[in-house]
């Protein structure tokens, strides 16, 4: 995943000697587009999960990154020569992300992606109280609380709303709530170890070179690798390599070299309301109103967890 929020700073290495300019109508297109991505991802791995294993599916991913990220470094020159001891943390990143995939693609495989998209997203939270507590100057705010409040609510509408039929199981939304914290335990990690001098380019491929061996080899525990993989399913895989985790990540990377990173975070509240739109246009998911409700709560509870 990309550095969630306000995780990411604006780095000399990003953009060295140029002043990055606030939002124009081109970036403000392009953010919404990658959040809509993002989105539209959530379902992709769903459809894609009918042909493969989940965690194979994860591994493949990771994988197939990895090779067309070094062939991006090859070509580009990027250099992997790191500040001392930051390899090591690298390494705990790559572990966390790890954790992350096999939680949300397990969660995706139980559940709708309506919630599991809700859940997920709620990663700013959980960042925002492990700040509290560990970061110096990252102190709560009466507008975070209460943001950390509405978002909470959020979840435990969601939670409580079990949903008919069983498309929703409750081990799957714990999956995705569980997940976000692995989502926030990388963006800590960055955040409060040598790992954040480096660029993030260099973070992804620690994550992807970590996460892509043991997701493959775990991924025979959790059941067959596969499941009578057709084109859509194979398509599917390779939308998530292509669009997602290796060029879109670079696009995405790209933009922050323009843009401040604070303003490019925002644009990440839109991917939980897209993927609620997608499960329901797409995947024809009953959204009950109360669904709806936690959506609306857990946006709001981001958009004031990260108020500057």
């Amino acid at each position: 995943m990309p550095e969630p929020l306000d995780t990411v700073r604006d780095r000399p290495s990003l953009g060295r000697m140029k002043e990055k300019r606030a939002i124009d109508g081109f970036g403000a297109t392009a953010l919404t587009g990658f959040a809509a991505l993002l989105a539209f991802n959530q379902v992709v791995i769903k459809v894609t999960g009918e042909g493969f294993g989940p965690l194979f599916q994860a591994g493949l991913r990771s994988l197939g990154a990895l090779v067309i990220l070094l062939m991006w470094f090859r070509y580009r020159g990027v250099s992997l020569d790191l500040p001392r001891g930051t390899a090591f943390w690298g390494v705990v990143s790559g572990l966390f992300f790890t954790i992350e995939f096999v939680l949300l693609y397990m969660a995706l495989d139980r559940t709708t992606v309506a919630r599991a998209s809700i859940l997920f997203y709620t990663m700013p939270v959980w960042l925002a109280l492990a700040a509290h507590l560990f970061l110096p100057g990252e102190r709560l705010t009466g507008a975070r609380i209460l943001g950390l409040g509405l978002a909470m609510g959020g979840v435990v509408i969601a939670l409580a709303d079990r949903g008919p039929g069983g498309a929703a199981s409750l081990s799957g939304d714990m999956m995705a709530l569980n997940a976000a914290l692995g989502w926030a335990g990388i963006a800590l990690t960055v955040r409060m170890t040598s790992l954040g001098e480096v660029r993030p380019l260099v973070q992804l491929f620690f994550q992807l070179t970590v996460s892509a061996p043991i997701l493959l080899a775990l991924a025979p525990v959790f059941g067959p690798l596969l499941h009578d993989p057709r084109p859509i399913h194979w398509a599917g895989l390779g939308f998530q390599i292509l669009a997602v985790a290796s060029l879109g990540y670079l696009f995405w990377f790209w933009l922050l070299t323009i843009y401040r990173a604070s303003t490019v975070a925002a644009f990440s509240f839109l991917s939980p309301v897209f993927a609620v739109f997608f499960g329901w246009a797409i995947l024809g998911e009953r959204i009950a109103l109360s669904i709806w409700l936690a959506l609306a709560l857990v946006v709001a509870g981001l958009v004031l967890v990260n108020r500057k």
